[in-house]
C-alpha cells in the first residue's frame, strides 16, 4: 500500500483518523488561520489545535476559507482540539466545549482531548467527554499528557476508552513505558513537538541518517513516526515547510536507522519538570494548578 497525506490510521472505535496532520502550538490566531489554509491546499487531511493555544478562532477560519477554496466539505478533514485546564470539571467542560464550537466555526470535532490530567477533575472531564461523544459533538475523545497511573485511572472509570493520548515525542522524547502502554490497550500514541526544536534538528547523528537518504533531519524524523506507527502533527508556519515535512512518502528508513534513533532517547522534556512535574502555564493563562502529583 502506498502511503501518502490521506493515509490513515483505525481508532479503536473505528473512526479513521489521517496519521500525519498540522499543529499549531504557540501560533497567533493570523499565523494559524494561514497555516490551515496552506496546510489543507497541499493536501494536509488533519489539523490539532486546543483552547489553550488561543487560536482556535483563527483555525476555525482558515478552516472555513480553505474548505471553500479547495471545494472541500468539513468531513474532508479530520479536526482536534482540547478542554482547557482552567475549564475541567463536567458541567464547566460541557458548557466551555460550546463556546469551542463556535469559535472552530464547526457543530463537531473529529477528535476532542483532555488537554492535561489536571488533579481532582480530569474524570469529572472525560465523563463530560464520554456524553459529548455520544451526543455526536465528537467523532472521537482521548487523553493527551497522561501518564500510566493517570491512564489507569481513566481505565477503570471510563466506559469510553481513549482513543488517542498525545505525548511529546521525538527522537529525544521516546516515552517507550507510555508507548507499550497505549499499544497493550489499543490506545494510538500521538506525537506533540515531534521536530523537538533545535536541540533534535541539529543532532548531527541524525544529520548523518538523513544525508543518507538525501532529505532533511525532520523529514526523517517524521517518516521514524510513521514507521514506529506514532500519529504526528509537525508544526509551521512557512508555506515551503509545511510542503517539506509532507514530503516523507518516497523512501523508507532501514531496520537499523530506525533501530539507531530508538538508541536516541535521553527522556529529555521541552516543557516538562523533574519526571512529570508540570506548574502553572508556559504560555501566560491564569491557571496554576498542579498537573501532576508532587
Amino acid at each position: 500500500m502506498t502511503l501518502n497525506l490521506e493515509s490513515t490510521v483505525t481508532l479503536n472505535n473505528g473512526v479513521q483518523m489521517p496519521q500525519v496532520g498540522l499543529g499549531v502550538w504557540k501560533v497567533n490566531n493570523t499565523g494559524a488561520s494561514q497555516s490551515v489554509q496552506w496546510a489543507i491546499k497541499h493536501g494536509y487531511k488533519a489539523i490539532d489545535t486546543a483552547k489553550q493555544y488561543d487560536n482556535e478562532k483563527g483555525v476555525g477560519l482558515g478552516l472555513k476559507k480553505a474548505l471553500a477554496d479547495n471545494n472541500m466539505k468539513r468531513e474532508d478533514i479530520f479536526l482536534t482540539t482540547k478542554i482547557f485546564n482552567g475549564d475541567q470539571g463536567y458541567d464547566s467542560t460541557l458548557e466551555q466545549f460550546k463556546g469551542q464550537l463556535k469559535r472552530l466555526q464547526t457543530d463537531y470535532v473529529d477528535l476532542l482531548l483532555i488537554h492535561w490530567p489536571v488533579d481532582g477533575t480530569y474524570l469529572e472531564t472525560w465523563r463530560a467527554l464520554e456524553k459529548i461523544y455520544h451526543d455526536g459533538y465528537a467523532r472521537a475523545i482521548g487523553i493527551s499528557n497522561f501518564d500510566i497511573t493517570k491512564m489507569k485511572d481513566i481505565l477503570l472509570n471510563a466506559s469510553v476508552k481513549p482513543a488517542v493520548n498525545q505525548m511529546e515525542f521525538n527522537p529525544l522524547c521516546q516515552e517507550e513505558d507510555i508507548k507499550a502502554f497505549c499499544d497493550k490497550h489499543n490506545i494510538y500514541l500521538e506525537a506533540w513537538s515531534p521536530l523537538g526544536g533545535g536541540a533534535v534538528l541539529g543532532d548531527t547523528r541524525l544529520k548523518k541518517i538523513a544525508d543518507k537518504y538525501n532529505k532533511s533531519v525532520a523529514q526523517v524524523i517524521l517518516r521514524w513516526d510513521l514507521q514506529r506507527g506514532i500519529i504526528t502533527i509537525p508544526k509551521s508556519v512557512h508555506e515551503a515547510r509545511i510542503i517539506q515535512n509532507a514530503d516523507i512518502y518516497d523512501f523508507e528508513l532501514d531496520d537499523k536507522d530506525v533501530a539507531e534513533i530508538n538508541g536516541f532517547d535521553e527522556d529529555k522534556r521541552s516543557i516538562w519538570y523533574g519526571g512529570f512535574f508540570w506548574h502553572g502555564n508556559p504560555d501566560g493563562y491564569k491557571d496554576e494548578v498542579d498537573v501532576w502529583d508532587d
